[in-house]
């Protein structure tokens, strides 16, 4: 690290992609530096973020190679099925499954992991921080980045307060509204989908045995997401105004919504916590680099939350520019420079838009009552049902475990 230099690394943003990319950074014995509004703790709150997280096996994998899995293994609910319905009505809340039905099934999986992982994304921030206390990891929080410049040989950011920063390289992780991504001329595109994400927890009378469940609804997707201790994360989209209403509505209310679109599939249901909103949109970067900047996470990629991929695009992000930058800093090359940001950029590049046009595609096909759109579900879903390397094929994409994988997320050191 240069005399110059404040850090290897100035990581804006110490969410859950940011903070895996710093612990693998200072692993390989990089120093990096994360910046972020929010101190750890506040992100912990139960107040802060109510979703929970569908984490893929391989993202698994590398939090226990960071230090981070065991803290966080007693908090993961493994996901042993996947079971997708498509119709007016869930159709085991029905009197049966729809005709239009797809099953996924942990069995299945070779290697014996799980589908995913699902755990509540405050209790991941909490397990990530106190991965990153003790590696000994410098935060600055709160601090805001208001600005960044990219110079030919450094890096440099200014915090709220006044404060500078210098570093070979610059990572933009702090989401849709990234200050990094904007100072290095890295345009974004996008559309709102005009709906939001109603989320709330609900603790079940009697065992979910690990299963997912995934109504594909006229309205919009519904899931029901398993969590330790026989509880649920519930994800269904609405309106804006039906979310805020939602939000807004007495408990009967709100759990006779509920039964209205799951009958007795999970039986009687207690809301633990706030029922929270989130507005849905496409956002894309039009490039995962510039000079001696890279994107990470929703500052790269924000998707729809129906395939529950957001989280693990950034993970697998994290993993792959990680890799990148420690390769490069062994061969002794300038990590900030083009060159080098270019290999991760198209690393992640082709993975990063294929998932993210499939995520939209899947939005704009099955919310919708259209018959022919349904009549196209139907017969591919079938076909998936009926196909086993498909079915396969589709779990080992899911699970992050495809294509050119990041060393991280085989399970070794970067």
């Amino acid at each position: 690290m240069g005399e110059t230099f404040d850090a290897d690394v100035i990581i804006a943003g110490a969410g859950m992609a940011g903070a895996t990319l710093a612990l693998a950074l200072r692993q390989a014995g990089l120093t990096p530096i994360l910046v972020d509004p929010a101190p750890f703790e506040a992100q912990a709150a139960p107040t802060f973020d109510g979703r929970a997280s569908a984490v893929a096996y391989a993202c698994f994998r590398q939090w226990r190679v960071l230090g981070a899995g065991e803290a966080l293994a007693p908090q993961a609910q493994r996901i042993e099925q996947i079971l997708v319905t498509d119709g007016r009505a869930p159709g085991a809340a029905s009197g049966g499954p729809s005709p239009f039905f797809l099953r996924f099934d942990a069995a299945e999986i070779a290697e014996g992991e799980p589908l995913g992982y699902m755990l509540e994304n405050r209790l991941i921030r909490a397990g990530l921080a106190q991965a990153v206390h003790d590696a000994g990891i410098q935060v600055l929080a709160p601090a805001k980045v208001e600005r960044a410049s990219f110079g030919p040989r450094a890096a440099t950011v200014v915090l709220g307060d006044g404060r500078e920063l210098a570093a070979p390289l610059v990572v933009g992780a702090e989401g849709r509204g990234s200050v990094i991504r904007r100072d290095a001329g890295i345009n974004a595109v996008g559309w709102d989908y005009r709906q939001a994400a109603v989320v709330a927890t609900v603790r079940l009378a009697r065992p979910h045995h690990g299963v997912a469940h995934e109504y594909f609804l006229p309205s919009g997707p519904f899931a029901i997401l398993p969590l330790t201790g026989d509880r649920a994360s519930l994800v269904w989209t609405e309106s804006a105004a039906r979310a805020q209403a939602l939000k807004e509505a007495r408990d009967e209310v709100f759990h006779a919504h509920l039964r209205r679109r799951v009958g007795d599939l999970i039986g009687p249901a207690e809301r633990e916590g706030p029922v929270f909103t989130y507005p849905l949109a496409l956002q894309l970067a039009e490039r995962l680099s510039a000079r001696r900047a890279a994107l990470l996470g929703d500052a790269a990629h924000g998707v729809h939350p129906i395939a529950g991929q957001g989280l693990n695009l950034g993970l697998k992000g994290a993993a792959a520019l990680a890799q990148t930058l420690v390769e490069a800093f062994r061969l002794g090359e300038d990590i900030g420079s083009e060159i080098v940001l270019e290999r991760y950029a198209r690393w992640r590049r082709f993975d990063t838009a294929t998932l993210s046009a499939g995520m939209d595609a899947f939005v704009h096909l099955f919310s919708n009552d259209n018959p022919l759109a349904r009549l196209a579900r139907g017969a591919g879903m079938a076909a998936v049902n009926r196909i086993g390397p498909a079915r396969r094929f589709f779990m080992r994409e899911a699970g992050a475990a495809a294509g050119d994988l990041p060393r991280l997320l085989q399970g070794e050191a970067p």
